[in-house]
């Protein structure tokens, strides 16, 4: 059974860094286009970044030079490292993954229609 786990989130002070771990059992994170995902109470589901099977990496505007994605094929698993934290950036981040499109349209789309989800860890950042 192909599942996905994160894990990591935590409260942090602003300017803080914290590093989330998606754990993915069932498939291969190499063959697979793996997004992380944010959505804060009352807004939308946003894209944070994304890593095509080709190792591409893409990322927001908002996070870009602060985030780092890394995948780790020999532990099936896929890492988000934050850093420089805003208050801006608390949210419910979740790990998806799928394998029919590049990461531009998952980030376009936010996600929809993704295959795999995770249930999400929680970042909060406080001022």
């Amino acid at each position: 059974q192909s599942q996905i786990a994160e894990s990591g989130g935590a409260l942090v002070h602003a300017g803080g860094s914290l590093t989330l771990s998606c754990a993915v059992s069932g498939f291969p994170v190499a063959d697979y286009s793996i997004g992380w995902f944010r959505q804060a109470p009352g807004k939308e589901r946003e894209g944070v970044s994304c890593i095509q099977p080709s190792g591409k990496l893409l990322y927001a505007d908002s996070v870009q030079g602060r985030f780092i994605m890394s995948r780790y094929n020999a532990n099936n698993t896929v890492n988000l490292e934050m850093n420089s934290l805003k208050p801006d950036d608390t949210a419910t981040y979740y790990c998806a993954a799928d394998r029919v499109h590049i990461c531009s349209t998952y980030m376009e789309r936010k996600g929809r229609g993704m295959d795999y989800w995770g249930k999400g860890t929680q970042v909060t950042v406080a001022s």
